[in-house]
């Protein structure tokens, strides 16, 4: 009697645990695997998966076609800058060169003054002003020494500066001015110096004792020259265009 009983309480927990283990499968199957089989479940894993990888390489390759583009862009850029930084660079040379800018640098400058007043023999008549010719003579040979920009008396000496002498004054760019006139010239002070003061020449000349003037030549580490303030203008002139031949 007591065997069947444990019998049938083996058997009853056998049940018992059977139909827990079913519930917990189905339980699991329900929650982990969407009601569907193992190998189904599986199937579908394996085409999601391959989806996101073709869907990963796409997006990569608009990433490098991205990229390839910004590339482009950066270089085309860069060669845009390279240029525009070029053109500044040769306008701002030219800009220098025809006086329209305002420059400072080493050189020299002169003073040219009419000789000390000698009370016995006042005049009102200014030798340089009237030989104004010799201020000419010296910004030639101080062009000859490689001067990169000259001014005489804050008026800035270009190629269209004419110097003429105008009543009581000397006209420089149109400006009334008289002396003592101070010439300033940017470049190798030594070349300049040697230029002006060499045996025989322009300051030899100008202190003969035909004209007796007051000159004197001075190096200096910075000069600044004033730009160029007239409009230039051509009526006449064209640029001419090279034709390969």
């Amino acid at each position: 009697m007591k065997n069947i009983k444990a019998q049938l309480a083996i058997g009853l927990v056998c049940v018992v645990l059977g139909l827990v283990l079913a519930l917990q499968f189905k339980t699991v199957q329900n929650n982990y695997l969407g009601g569907a089989a193992p190998a189904q479940k599986a199937q579908e894993l394996a085409a999601e998966l391959k989806k996101v990888r073709e869907e990963k390489e796409a997006l990569m390759s608009e990433v490098n076609a991205l990229e390839g583009k910004i590339k482009e862009i950066e270089e085309a850029e860069s060669k845009e800058n390279v240029l525009v930084k070029n053109m500044s660079a040769e306008l701002e040379k030219y800009k220098i060169i025809s006086g329209l800018r305002k420059v400072k640098g080493p050189g020299v400058v002169v003073v040219v003054d009419d000789p000390p007043i000698d009370p016995e023999y006042s005049s009102d008549v200014s030798i340089i002003m009237y030989n104004y010719d010799l201020l000419l003579s010296l910004i030639n040979k101080l062009n000859d020494a490689g001067a990169e920009a000259i001014s005489i008396n804050e008026q800035r000496y270009v190629s269209r500066t004419e110097i003429s002498l105008a009543g009581s004054n000397v006209n420089i760019n149109s400006v009334p001015t008289a002396p003592p006139f101070v010439i300033k010239a940017i470049g190798n002070p030594d070349t300049l110096e040697s230029a002006l003061n060499i045996r025989f020449g322009i300051v030899d000349q100008m202190k003969s004792e035909r004209y007796n003037l007051q000159v004197s030549v001075k190096k200096q580490d910075e000069i600044i020259i004033p730009r160029y303030n007239e409009i230039i203008k051509f009526r006449y002139a064209k640029p001419v265009e090279d034709m390969e031949q």
